[in-house]
Order: C-alpha cells, then structure tokens, then sequence
C-alpha cells in the first residue's frame, strides 16, 4: 500500500512540468493590463510593450507578465481608419516560468475620438466657400452655393478617420497560437 502511494505521489511530481505547460496550451486566452500607451499616430514597428497582471480565462494563470512588441501601424488619414497590429513574445509567470509565444489578440479596449466636430467644422467651412463660389464665381446663388459646399465640407471630414489608442491600463486580450516553455536560467 506504501509502494502504491508513494508511486502515485511520483508520478504526480513528475506530471507537473507537463500540467504546468498544459495551463499555456494553444487556444489559451490571456488578458492583461497594457502598461503604458500605443497610439496608431505615434507608434512604430518593434517598438516594445507590456501586459501586466495577465491571467487566463480559467484562472490557472494569474499575475503573469507578457512581453511583445507593435508589428504594424497605420495613421489615419482621408479615409484610412488607424490600425495597431501587435505581436506577442514571452510570457513570465508568477513563479519565474517563461515561455515563447505567439498570439493573436481578440480584443484591446481602443479609445477614438469623435469625428464630430470635424464634420461641423467642414460642414461650415464649406458653407462659407460654396456662398462665395455662389455669389462670385458660379452664378449659382449664394444660397444654393452654400448648401452644396456645406454638404462637400461634411462629406471631406465625414472621410477623416481618427487613430486609434490603447490606453495605459486598457485591457488586452490574446490567443496564444504557440507556446514552448524556455530553460530557467
């Protein structure tokens, strides 16, 4: 009966690694805190980020940390929304594992700005250029002049897109695609 427990408390001691790299296992889903700002107007390729507090979905994983890095930016423009495109490197556990990995992000809480006062603005920009043109250049009318460069100045900013931005302290949620547990140093 002794050989048997102490058997089974062998095997359980040498089922660890395997149970602890279980918890990182494709199709993970990890969320943590981004520790500082990422916005599509200032970012650059491979600059450095951070996750901070990361846990998975079912808890095995709590208070690890993820390392990665921006791998695409794009700024927003006329009719370009902006874009940040992450890449996930390492994740440290609390207890000092760490693992290569690579993810795919679900979801990261983005702020944008509103587009509002752009499109008033452009709107009454536009007014003000369609009553000249109007009155002075088309023989349209004022009036008539106005309402078509009201709606050309709208439809111009309504095309601005804003970037986007991570906040710090934003959630950041990923899929892990691959993970290989790394040599303890």
């Amino acid at each position: 009966m002794k050989f048997i427990a102490t058997a089974a408390a062998a095997a359980l001691i040498g089922l660890s690694p395997l149970a602890a790299s279980a918890a990182i296992s494709v199709g993970t889903q990890l969320t943590g805190s981004m520790d500082r700002s990422l916005s599509s107007n200032h970012a650059t390729v491979g600059e450095p980020f951070t996750l901070s507090g990361v846990r998975s979905s079912d808890n095995n994983i709590t208070g690890a940390k993820v390392y990665g890095h921006v791998t695409d930016v794009q700024k927003a423009g006329q009719g370009t929304p902006g874009k940040i495109s992450l890449a996930y490197d390492r994740l440290v556990t609390r207890n000092g594992n760490s693992y290569a990995i690579s993810g795919n992000t679900v979801s990261a809480a983005v702020a944008t700005k509103s587009n509002a006062v752009k499109e008033i603005g452009g709107a009454v920009v536009g007014n003000i250029i369609g009553n000249y043109v109007g009155k002075h250049v088309g023989g349209l009318g004022a009036s008539l002049g106005g309402i078509a460069g009201a709606a050309g100045g709208y439809l111009a900013a309504k095309n601005n897109r804003q970037n986007v931005e991570i906040a710090p302290n934003a959630a950041v949620t990923l899929q892990i695609a691959r993970a290989r547990q790394q040599a303890t140093r």
